[in-house]
């Protein structure tokens, strides 16, 4: 009796701790975020002036080329080189600036229109480059090129929406590249902050490769305040919800943080996910389909057994 008594006693403190401690410490270390289906609302206002305009692209492609774009960016696309390597980059700006051939499609019009205008309001970084502190974002604001500055960011965004690949063409891997990869590495994959490891042909290439790397990691941690994470298993250690919605607002989760709104279209965030999951799971598209087969075979399999154990009791009456 005593040891019912003492097993009761567990029990119900058990059933205490899981159904209201947990839960309630869950709530307090991960709390619920809800998408807002990347719309980027908080910035209707300071860009509707751009929103209402039609963009030329031909005018956007000589303020992109002319404006002061090209001394940081490179458009492969467009056969403009970058200005300086990846990690000489990251030592002059903090980070290495994008790529901007798949620009257009893989973030939102909104976000690019308040990115060109005012990067630290788009990147919702205020707070570590407001005035009082001295500080200003690495990405110099467009001031405009003696015109309407609203129509000439519309037409620097036609631009970048007339080189880019269609929707359906960007893979998750290029949504991860140009979105995540020049601060995220993912060790799983192999790749890292300068892109995928490569096949080296002496010891000479892969230790330059990587003290470049390190380099470039010195650079970004002085910027951002500590190195950020791998992301090899950020899809499984949080969930894709949480990897939404921290893109869309980071501060929402950390409040402080240093890491900027991404500022992706919602199918760019999507094809982000998938990347990490493959990633993270490289085998779970194999395991699906292996999982299907055995489904099939375990009713193939049952069909089979009631029939002969019909056949075999048949006989036995």
């Amino acid at each position: 009796m005593k040891e019912l008594k003492i097993l009761a006693v567990v029990v119900f403190f058990a059933l205490v701790t899981y159904w209201l401690v947990e839960p309630y410490a869950h709530g307090i270390m991960h709390k619920k975020v809800d998408t807002k289906s990347f719309a980027y609302s908080d910035l209707d206002e300071t860009t509707k002036g751009v929103m209402s305009k039609t963009g030329d692209a031909s005018r956007g492609a000589d303020l992109i080329v002319n404006g002061g774009c090209t001394g940081c960016h490179s458009v492969n696309v467009a056969s403009i080189p970058a200005a300086m390597d990846a990690v000489s980059a990251a030592g002059a700006f903090g980070v290495n600036p994008p790529d901007l051939s798949n620009t257009g499609v893989i973030y939102d019009a909104k976000f690019l229109a308040e990115l060109i205008k005012n990067p630290a309001h788009a990147l919702n970084v205020e707070h570590k480059f407001a005035p009082e502190s001295g500080k200003m974002h690495p990405m110099v604001p467009f001031y405009g090129a003696g015109g309407d500055i609203d129509q000439e960011i519309a037409d620097m965004i036609a631009y970048l929406k007339s080189i880019s690949v269609k929707v359906e063409d960007v893979t998750p891997a290029m949504a991860y590249e140009d979105a995540c990869a020049r601060c995220h590495t993912v060790d799983f994959v192999n790749y890292t902050y300068t892109g995928k490891i490569p096949a080296f042909k002496s010891k000479k290439d892969e230790l330059a490769f990587e003290i470049n790397v390190l380099e470039y990691e010195d650079s970004l941690k002085a910027y951002m305040g500590k190195l950020p994470p791998d992301l090899s298993m950020y899809y499984l250690s949080r969930s894709p919800h949480y990897i939404r919605t921290f893109m869309e607002d980071p501060q929402s989760y950390l409040e402080g943080t240093s890491m900027p709104r991404v500022g992706v279209t919602a199918d760019s965030a999507e094809k982000i996910v998938e990347f990490m999951a493959d990633s993270a799971d490289s085998k779970r598209h194999q395991r699906d389909e292996i999982g299907t087969y055995v489904i099939y075979f375990s009713i193939i399999f049952a069909i089979l057994a009631i029939l002969w154990k019909k056949e075999v009791w048949r006989d036995l009456k």
